[in-house]
């Protein structure tokens, strides 16, 4: 920052220090995308091994629904790698953000580089000591209730269909027992271990929906796009 101020006036940036911080914004902005793009990466693993199981399951009347159960798990697991990657992108992406809305902001609007509420010594101890900013469970949760809700729900139905209607309809419980069996593990124990299984998913879910950051702001569309407009006017 340049120096020659009186003491009693905010500090403001030169050309040269501007431009700098332009760079800066364009290397926040493109970790930030990385870890975008690394989260699709998982989710598609997710979407890709379930289409596979379901494949595998359907693929014959004595093929074995236990491909879905592997694959449950393993969806598991790119969640947990997705929640991880997701608290990164993250992290990038509100440092981007912050520099979009101070310090950009305020010279779309003509009115130069603004620092009077702090937000560059905020970014600085970010830069001395940066930590995350959304903790594990609830990147669990947002991931869950944005993907992973409708991977799981697709997995547990499909698993269902096969011991109930595939390749006949079962014609009493202890039919069910038996399809839902693995080797020595009765059928009973699986569909219960299933059902807390996805019961703990729901949970975590629900339990991170109140934490959620951004409630109170509108989700609706607002009933004049300006922004879609104005990119009309100028096509």
């Amino acid at each position: 920052m340049s120096e020659g101020h009186d003491a009693g006036r905010p500090a403001s940036f030169n050309a040269a220090e501007i431009g700098a911080l332009a760079h800066l914004y364009r290397g926040e902005l493109y970790r930030s995308t990385v870890w975008r793009t690394r989260l699709d990466a998982t989710t598609n693993w997710a979407v890709v091994s379930t289409g596979l199981a379901l494949s595998l399951t359907f693929s014959s009347p004595s093929a074995s629904p236990l491909p879905l159960v592997v694959v449950g798990l393993l969806v598991a697991v790119f969640l947990n790698i997705e929640a991880r990657r997701y608290r990164f992108f993250d992290f990038w992406r509100v440092r981007a953000h912050i520099l979009e809305t101070q310090f950009f902001g305020p010279i779309l609007l003509g009115r130069g580089v603004q620092i009077g509420n702090g937000w560059n010594e905020t970014l600085y101890q970010d830069y001395r000591m940066p930590r995350l900013h959304i903790t594990y469970p609830d990147a669990l949760g947002r991931r869950l209730r944005k993907n992973y809700s409708w991977i799981f729900a697709i997995q547990v139905t499909a698993y269902l269909g096969k011991l109930v209607i595939h390749p006949a309809p079962i014609a009493s419980l202890d039919d069910l027992w038996a399809r839902a069996a693995i080797g020595p593990v009765p059928g009973q124990l699986v569909l219960l271990a299933g059902l807390a299984f996805h019961a703990t998913w729901l949970a975590i879910a629900l339990l991170t929906l109140k934490g959620r950051r951004g409630r109170g702001q509108s989700r609706t569309l607002p009933a004049r796009d300006s922004v879609l407009e104005l990119a009309r006017e100028a096509a």
